[in-house]
């Protein structure tokens, strides 16, 4: 089967083709090697970055911007995200503090994106 992915390595936004069944054989349209990886990952093991917001007290907002410090595998995003809600951190907070340390074990950090 056929299948088309946008690269998202650089702004080119290359359109690469691969064939599901021979993906590493057919992988055609990126302009560089990190499209070539991307392509392949995105198809054998996707993986994603999540941002979100969990709870904070004593600051002037209830809620802090929080993301993962890498990528995890995408299947493990709902996951992860129960995880952010099980917190309640409180202020102060400085952008970059690690909030979980190695979620679900995945070797990636929950860390706060702002200062609170």
């Amino acid at each position: 089967m056929i299948k088309n992915i946008t690269c998202i390595c650089c702004p080119k936004g290359c359109l690469i083709t691969l064939d599901t069944e021979n993906p590493e054989a057919t992988i055609k349209g990126n302009a560089c090697a990190q499209g070539f990886d991307y392509a392949l990952g995105e198809l054998l093991h996707p993986m994603r970055t999540v941002s979100s917001t969990a709870k904070i007290t004593g600051a002037i907002h209830p809620r802090i911007p929080v993301r993962t410090s890498g990528n995890i595998p995408k299947e493990m995003i709902f996951d992860v995200m129960a995880e952010i809600n099980k917190i309640s951190v409180e202020s102060p907070v400085k952008c970059g503090d690690v909030l979980i340390e190695n979620v679900l074990s995945t070797g990636v950090d929950i860390i706060a994106c702002r200062d609170m």
